[in-house]
C-alpha cells in the first residue's frame, strides 16, 4: 500500500489545493473495490458444464468410462452413468472454485465492464458516506483510487458538478493512473490532488470565509 511518507505527501497536496480554493478535497484508498465473488462462481460452474458438454458430443466415451469402472457389466447402467457424470461434475466445479478464486485469476476474468462499473460504485458510495453534503456549500470532491483494479474515480459534490464538466477531471486521472502505473500511487494521487485544485480553483476561487470542514489526509481503506 501507502508509505508514511506518502501520507504525508498527500496531506501536504490536499492543503496546497485547498489553499486556493473554497473547495474541499478528500481522498481515499482501497486494496479492491469489490470481492468478485460472483465471478469465481460463474467460472466454477461454467467449468462444472464441461465434462457434461464434452460426454455429450462424444457419448461413446462414457460408455467406454463405464465399462473401466464395471468392466463385467454388459452395459453400463443408468446409476453408474449419472453418479459418474455427477461427480465429474462436482469436481470440476470446486477445481474451478479453487483456482477462480485466486485474486489475480478473479481480476484477470472479471470483464472491465465490471470492474469499472464497481469501482465507480464503491466511489459513490465513499463519497456518499464521507465528503456529500458535509460541508455548508456542497463544494466537496473525492478522489477514490482502487489498487487491485487500477481504476480510479473522482466524484464531486452538487454545487461543482453545476458548473464543472466531468471532462474537466482528465489531466488530474492522467495524473493519478500515471503515478499508479510507475508503481508510485503516492504521488499519482499527489498529483491528481493538484490538478483538481487548478480545476476548482477556476470555478470556487479562495475566499477566505469557508472553513475546512473535511480531513486533510489521505484515508487507507
Amino acid at each position: 500500500m501507502l508509505t508514511p511518507d506518502d501520507h504525508a505527501l498527500v496531506a501536504r497536496a490536499i492543503r496546497a489545493a485547498e489553499a486556493r480554493t473554497d473547495g474541499e478535497i478528500s481522498a481515499v484508498i482501497a486494496p479492491e473495490s469489490d470481492s468478485y465473488a460472483d465471478v469465481t462462481l460463474h467460472w466454477a460452474l461454467l467449468l462444472a458444464l464441461l465434462p457434461l458438454a464434452w460426454f455429450a458430443t462424444f457419448p461413446g466415451m462414457l460408455h467406454w468410462v463405464a465399462t473401466l469402472i464395471d468392466p463385467w457389466a454388459r452395459e453400463p447402467s443408468l446409476r453408474l452413468i449419472t453418479t459418474y457424470l455427477l461427480l465429474k461434475t462436482a469436481g470440476a466445479f470446486v477445481i474451478g472454485w479453487l483456482i477462480f478464486r485466486i485474486p489475480r485469476v478473479k481480476l484477470a476474468l472479471a470483464p472491465h465492464a465490471t470492474k469499472a462499473r464497481r469501482v465507480r460504485r464503491r466511489a459513490i458510495m465513499l463519497f456518499q458516506v464521507g465528503t456529500e453534503r458535509r460541508t455548508a456549500t456542497r463544494t466537496g470532491v473525492l478522489v477514490y483510487l482502487s489498487l487491485a483494479e487500477r481504476r480510479a474515480e473522482i466524484v464531486a459534490d452538487e454545487s461543482i458538478q453545476s458548473k464543472i464538466g466531468g471532462e474537466e477531471w482528465g489531466e488530474a486521472m492522467v495524473a493519478l493512473l500515471d503515478g499508479v502505473r510507475a508503481g508510485r500511487p503516492g504521488d499519482g494521487i499527489a498529483a491528481a490532488i493538484g490538478k483538481i485544485g487548478d480545476v476548482l480553483a477556476t470555478h470556487f476561487p479562495h475566499t477566505g470565509t469557508d472553513p475546512n470542514e473535511l480531513p486533510d489526509r489521505l484515508i487507507q481503506l
